[in-house]
């Protein structure tokens, strides 16, 4: 099984509407590593680790995300930097 690790930044409405509590609780269900945070911009931005099919199921449903969110883009680059081995959310940055 490859392992696939990615930075991703969502834009769109995602501050105010849970998008952070839910991403986590979904990277969580897929058993991924990394994190999630809000960015000053009003996007959010999150790594996401783990098997490959697990990482591009977890890209899919950024796009759909929590019921108040209104997703404009999903920007995805491969993450180099080390992964924590559980998924925390982080400060805004």
């Amino acid at each position: 099984m490859s392992i696939k690790s990615v930075r991703v930044r969502v834009e769109g409405q995602v501050q105010g509407v849970w998008f952070r509590a839910w991403t986590m609780e979904q990277a969580e269900e897929r058993g991924l590593d990394g994190w999630v945070r809000n960015r000053h911009d009003g996007s959010v931005e999150a790594v996401f680790s783990g098997p490959s099919d697990r990482v591009d199921d977890m890209l899919d449903v950024c796009w759909v995300g929590p019921k108040l969110a209104r997703v404009e883009a999903v920007h995805v680059a491969d993450e180099v930097d080390e992964i924590n081995n559980d998924f925390i959310k982080k400060s805004t940055v």
